[in-house]
């Protein structure tokens, strides 16, 4: 997500389909324990980052020189997109996970399909780094929402709603749900990035994300699910960016603290998962991090604390082995390894 700042706050407490300690079978390498979260039977605080390309990746090698790097950094957690919508089937090799078109859509099995994820989740595996895999996009790139309205009618807004939209998201979900049911490498399926709707009653998101909830559990008892969401929205908040409505993010040690909070009284585990800021990078996000380490010292339990979502491309990348990583990725492992569990 570009732009000034950008922060995604999935609230797991949203979606209340968790197994809990006494839950999961062997596939259930990740779990919670109240508001914490449990890695491998490691209950503590785990860093991870954001890599939505990697899947694209048609290159193996790259693939695990990515994730190789990931793992050498400390981090644990990686979240990337298990999606690509087209409505037009692009030619040659390019990579895409799912064609819409009403009169009758087509997931991609194939080398240029979910073949490219398989692999991912393969490596990932090879490496003990646990995956957080976001099913559709609010936003147009890799297509996205609109790719279901494009091909099922209607608006991003009726998009939770639309039964045929819902129908084949569903039967996506089931094709890549049930690829990796038994995988240990998945930490989480993540109903949707940054999923909102403008003018909307809040009901609409609530039920729909209650609804895919109980759909993916159906499929899977023994991996955590989470919403995607951006945080909007605390009771007894009127300023603008806690308002309920699409609004664009005001990020600081204040919203860290104020969803903390929310977490904790719902007594689940929430994780930030995006973050990014454009000037002075080091010292402004170091301040974020150090904030959420804070919070967890004083019993705010339960953050999985994300470095930056980045890319290879959009402004916001830290690249491996850069004064940049030393500061905001290998200084901020150091500091999680080091809170108590």
């Amino acid at each position: 997500m570009k732009g000034l700042l950008a922060l995604g706050l999935g609230l797991l407490s949203l979606v209340n389909a968790l197994p809990q300690a006494q839950g999961g079978g062997a596939a259930a390498s990740a779990r919670v324990s109240g508001t914490r979260f449990v890695i491998d039977g490691k209950t503590g605080y785990f860093a991870g980052t954001n890599s939505y390309w990697v899947g694209f990746l048609t290159n193996n090698k790259d693939v695990d020189t990515t994730l190789d790097h990931i793992s050498a950094s400390g981090l644990k957690i990686l979240r990337v997109w298990g999606f690509n919508d087209v409505n037009t089937q692009p030619s040659g090799n390019t990579v895409w996970f799912q064609r819409l078109a009403s009169s009758g859509s087509q997931i991609n099995t194939g080398a240029n399909g979910l073949q490219r994820l398989d692999y991912l989740v393969k490596s990932a595996e090879t490496r003990g780094i646990k995956l957080i895999i976001a099913l559709v996009n609010y936003w147009d790139d890799f297509g996205g929402m609109q790719a279901y309205v494009n091909a099922f009618g209607g608006t991003k807004e009726s998009w939770y709603t639309n039964s045929r939209a819902q129908d084949q998201y569903k039967r996506y979900i089931q094709a890549v749900v049930s690829r990796y049911v038994n995988s240990p490498a998945i930490f989480a399926w993540e109903l949707a990035n940054e999923p909102r709707c403008k003018g909307c009653n809040t009901n609409v998101i609530f039920n729909w994300a209650t609804q895919i909830s109980d759909y993916i559990r159906s499929l899977d008892a023994n991996h955590l699910i989470t919403l995607g969401d951006e945080g909007f929205g605390l009771p007894g908040q009127t300023t603008y960016p806690y308002q309920y409505g699409r609004g664009r993010i005001f990020f600081g040690p204040g919203w860290i603290r104020d969803h903390a909070a929310a977490c904790k009284a719902a007594g689940k585990p929430c994780l930030l998962e995006e973050y990014g800021f454009e000037s002075d990078r080091c010292n402004v996000q170091k301040s974020w991090q150090a904030a959420s380490r804070e919070l967890a010292k004083g019993g705010c339990r339960g953050f999985v604390l994300l470095s930056t979502g980045q890319t290879h491309n959009d402004g916001f990348t830290i690249y491996y082995g850069s004064s940049l990583a030393t500061c905001l990725v290998t200084d901020h492992v150091k500091a999680i390894n080091s809170l108590p569990a």
